[in-house]
């Protein structure tokens, strides 16, 4: 679609970002829709980002997702914020409101829909975490909704582990979090509890292989989650398929918190189906793999 004066621009900045699949999916769903709009990837880097979201409300750009490395720096450069980014210290959908701009979080709601549907039965059992970044705290927020009654939240930087768990105390958030170092991935009396772990980090995707984790120590009902998404299976989810566990990657929570999205930035739900659609098409997918 050509762009011109006549049509309405939404985009996702990030750096990287010309692998994002969010265009495909919110440009299916304008086409579907019939509407005179677009959305856009913009190469943004750390250091331009304060000057980047001021530039939406007087290029007219109606909202924005942001990827890596954005989310946490745009909750502290945004003065409106939702409940929601504020509890999370993280902002991933900016929508333009007349000029002002407010900032959201869609992903906790989109990976919790994600784990329903993948029949994620978390109420009265553990989950573990691993990280304790924006997506970290997205995936503790889901657990604590989801029942779980406890939350193991293991991080390289065991502080940075105990900082996270500390603000959902702050919130009274039962479950809120328990910190741990990377060695409770081999915690086999841990493990064994475990009925959902996932992967909040870039490990595997920046490392090329994932820290040591017992898989076979965890129950069979045990599913790996990895917020990563990509053609093949990470390295974080190989090991639990070969194991005999369930894993899942991101996909679901991509599309989710997108259709989540669409519906701030444009005040109309995107059709069923046709993100989630395009998604698999572009990774090359059965739209029915998971």
């Amino acid at each position: 679609m050509a762009i011109n004066r006549d049509i309405a621009v939404a985009a996702i900045f990030g750096d990287p970002v010309g692998h994002s699949k969010s265009p495909a999916m919110h440009n299916a769903a304008y086409a579907a829709l019939g509407m005179s709009r677009t959305y856009a990837a913009f190469r943004v880097t750390a250091g331009n980002l304060a000057a980047a979201l001021r530039a939406i409300p007087a290029l007219g750009i109606i909202g924005v997702n942001l990827t890596v490395p954005h989310k946490e720096a745009a909750a502290r450069l945004i003065k409106d914020l939702s409940g929601e980014a504020r509890m999370l210290g993280a902002v991933n959908c900016v929508v333009n409101r007349r000029g002002v701009l407010r900032g959201d979080n869609t992903d906790a709601r989109g990976l919790e829909r994600d784990l329903r549907d993948l029949g994620c039965e978390l109420r009265g059992r553990l989950a573990i975490v691993i990280g304790a970044g924006g997506g970290a705290a997205s995936s503790v927020l889901a657990c604590i909704r989801l029942g779980a009654s406890r939350v193991v939240i293991a991080n390289r930087t065991p502080a940075r582990a105990a900082a996270l768990a500390r603000r959902f105390s702050a919130k009274g958030a039962r479950a809120a979090g328990e910190p741990r170092g990377l060695d409770a991935l081999m915690d086999s009396e841990l493990l064994t509890d475990a009925r959902l772990i996932v992967n909040a980090t870039s490990m595997g995707l920046t490392t090329g292989r994932f820290a040591r984790l017992d898989y076979d120590s965890t129950p069979t009902d045990c599913l790996f989650y990895d917020l990563i998404y990509s053609r093949e299976p990470t390295e974080f989810m190989k090991p639990a398929v070969a194991a005999g566990r369930h894993a899942a990657d991101g996909a679901g929570m991509l599309v989710n918190q997108g259709e989540l999205a669409f519906k701030l930035f444009n005040r109309i739900a995107p059709p069923v189906g046709v993100m989630r659609a395009a998604l698999f098409d572009a990774l090359g997918r059965s739209i029915s793999a998971r």
